[in-house]
């Protein structure tokens, strides 16, 4: 098991999980049902992580709203990254297992603190668009 996790870990776990998140993509239901783990795990959750995870609800938004085809303003290949972030958030395969005490957890928070990074200009377009539309967002809390 490793005792450090990098940004080139991260990085290698989203771009891992592309083709998996490409696929649940063509599937609302799957989105919906992933969408429905993640809350879960996000609950989880210690009460400090969930601070570091306060941008979930707005990626799960985009998501939900690029998948309904509701907001297309925006690359697949950033909804497949978002995606691929929360599926390594809601899988049993961590590279740091989330028993271990702060360690286990650091992994996730990586994972989708890079997703939010990387993807920061599209989710500011994003949540500009759904403000103007008046939408909520996702019911994740974090």
């Amino acid at each position: 098991m490793p005792e450090q996790f990098s940004v080139d870990d991260a990085k290698q776990v989203i771009e891992n999980g592309i083709a998996q998140a490409q696929e649940l993509m063509s599937d609302p239901a799957k989105i919906d049902e992933l969408m429905k783990q993640l809350q879960q795990k996000v609950k989880e959750l210690p009460s400090a992580a969930g601070e570091a995870l306060g941008n979930i609800p707005l990626m799960a938004s985009m998501v939900k709203s690029y998948v309904t085809k509701e907001y297309a303003e925006v690359s697949p290949k950033v909804v497949a990254s978002l995606v691929s972030a929360f599926l390594y958030i809601v899988t049993k395969k961590d590279l740091i297992d989330d028993s271990v005490p702060v360690l286990g957890m650091a992994d996730d928070l990586a994972v989708v603190a890079l997703a939010m990074k990387v993807n920061e200009n599209e989710l500011a377009a994003y949540k500009q668009w759904r403000d103007a539309h008046n939408l909520p967002e996702a019911q994740i809390e974090a």
